[in-house]
C-alpha cells in the first residue's frame, strides 16, 4: 500500500504512457509540448525499453527496391506512396527534434545487394523513381554496379547493386539517450521496472494496475488518458488488436581491419540487412528462414539463423576477409495484416500507437505526432 506521501505525489496524472520506447518518449515530448501544464508519466517494464528501439540496426531507412515492389504486389500505389512519406516524416521530425550529433546521424550510403533471382528489379527503378519523386524530391534508385568490387561482397551472389538516395544510419543508443534526456528536461517522469498488468477505463479517469517487485503487491496509478505504446507486447493490454510479433536476430563482429565498406545495405527483399559502426559489421535478419518460430516476443536466440547469418558473412559480406563475432541479441518488432501503423483513440481516455512493423526509427515520431492530433482534436 502506498504511504499518504506517495498517494498525494505519485499517483495522479494528467497523461500516463506506457512504453519507453522510440514511440513512447516521442508521445510524452508531443505531449508536454502540446498541452505544456500538464503532468506526464512514462511507464517501462525494463531498465531499459525493451523491445527494439535500443536492440535495432539503426537504420534511417524508408524502404529498398525489392522491398517496395513486393509492398505493391499487395497494396495500391497510393498506400505505397503515402507510407513511404509517412516514414520520411518520421524521420525529419526525428532528426529536428534531437539534432543529427546528437543520434550518430550520418549518410554513408545505402544500398540492396541484388541476386540472380531479383534482377528484374532493375527494370523497375525508374518507375519506383517516378512514383517517389512528388515524396523525394529526386531519383530515390539508381545502379551502383561499379562498387561491388570496391566494397569486397561476393560477385557470386551480388549480380547488382542499387543505391538508395534518401537514407542514412544513426546510433540506436545515442538516440534513446536523447530522447531520455529530452523528456526529463520537459519534466517527464520516467518509472523503469514499471511492469503494467491492466488498465480499467472509467467513466472519468482510467486506472493502472503495476507489479510492484520489491512489495510483492499490485499498485494502482491514476490518469485523465492513457497512451499504449507497447508495440509488440501490446495484446497484453489490448487482446483484440491485429498485432503479431517479429523477433529479430542480430550479430555484430569484432572491429575488421581494413574493411572496405561503410554506410548500410539491404539484401533478400529487406529480410537482411548490414552495416559497418565503428569499424565493425553489423548483420541482422533471417526471420524469412522461421517465420513460426520468430513470431514470438521470447528473447532467446535461434540457433539455426544465427548460424545462417554467420554463413551470410562468410558467403556474401566478407567472403575474402577474416573475422570473429563479438556478441548476438534479439529485438522484437510487431507486424500486421499491413505495414501501416496502429494509432487511434481507443475511447475518449484510452489511445495507442504501435505495430510499426520493424520500421520505428523511421515511423515512431510521426506516429506520436499524429496521435496527439488526434487527441487535441478530441478535446
Amino acid at each position: 500500500m502506498f504511504s499518504y506521501w506517495e498517494q498525494e505525489s505519485f499517483t495522479r496524472y494528467d497523461h500516463i504512457v506506457i512504453g519507453a520506447g522510440i514511440v513512447g518518449l516521442s508521445m510524452a515530448i508531443e505531449l508536454k509540448d502540446k498541452f505544456p501544464a500538464t503532468r506526464v508519466l512514462v511507464l517501462e517494464r525494463g531498465l531499459l525499453p525493451t523491445g527494439a528501439s535500443t536492440r535495432n540496426a539503426g537504420f534511417a531507412c524508408m524502404g529498398s527496391a525489392t522491398e517496395l515492389l513486393d509492398d505493391l504486389q499487395h497494396t495500391t500505389e497510393t498506400e505505397a506512396v503515402e507510407l513511404f512519406e509517412w516514414r520520411k516524416k518520421g524521420l525529419e521530425l526525428l532528426r529536428k527534434r534531437l539534432g543529427d550529433s546528437n543520434i550518430g546521424y550520418r549518410e554513408n550510403g545505402s544500398y540492396e545487394l541484388i541476386s540472380t533471382d531479383e534482377l528484374e528489379a532493375l527494370d523497375k527503378l525508374e518507375y519506383l523513381n517516378q512514383l517517389l519523386l512528388p515524396i523525394t524530391g529526386k531519383p530515390a534508385f539508381r545502379l551502383a554496379n561499379d562498387k561491388v568490387g570496391e566494397f569486397g561482397f561476393s560477385k557470386d551472389y551480388t549480380k547488382a547493386l542499387i543505391e538508395n538516395n534518401c537514407e542514412g544510419e544513426l546510433h540506436s543508443g545515442m538516440m534513446m539517450r536523447a530522447l531520455t534526456d529530452m523528456a526529463i528536461s520537459k519534466g517527464i517522469e520516467i518509472k523503469t521496472g514499471a511492469d503494467v498488468i491492466k488498465f480499467d477505463d472509467l467513466d472519468t479517469r482510467v486506472e493502472v494496475l503495476l507489479r510492484d517487485p520489491f512489495r510483492n503487491e499490485t499498485s494502482v496509478l491514476h490518469c485523465d488518458k492513457l497512451f499504449i505504446c507497447t508495440n509488440a507486447f501490446t495484446k497484453q493490454l489490448l487482446p483484440d488488436v491485429d498485432v503479431v510479433p517479429g523477433r529479430g536476430q542480430v550479430v555484430i563482429t569484432h572491429p575488421v581491419p581494413g574493411l572496405k565498406f561503410k554506410g548500410i545495405y539491404h539484401f533478400d527483399k529487406g529480410y537482411y540487412y548490414f552495416r559497418e559502426i565503428d569499424g565493425r559489421v553489423l548483420l541482422g535478419g533471417g526471420r524469412n528462414l522461421d517465420f513460426k518460430t520468430e513470431n514470438t516476443t521470447d528473447f532467446a536466440l535461434n540457433e539455426m539463423i544465427q548460424a545462417d547469418l554467420v554463413q551470410k558473412l562468410y558467403d556474401i559480406i566478407l567472403p575474402s576477409t577474416p573475422f570473429t563475432i563479438d556478441r548476438r541479441w534479439t529485438g522484437i518488432m510487431a507486424f500486421g495484416a499491413n505495414k501501416f501503423p496502429i494509432v487511434k483513440a481507443f475511447s475518449p481516455r484510452v489511445f495507442g500507437a504501435f505495430r510499426m512493423g520493424g520500421m520505428g526509427v523511421a515511423l515512431g515520431s510521426e506516429a506520436a505526432r499524429r496521435l496527439v492530433e488526434i487527441v487535441a482534436e478530441g478535446d
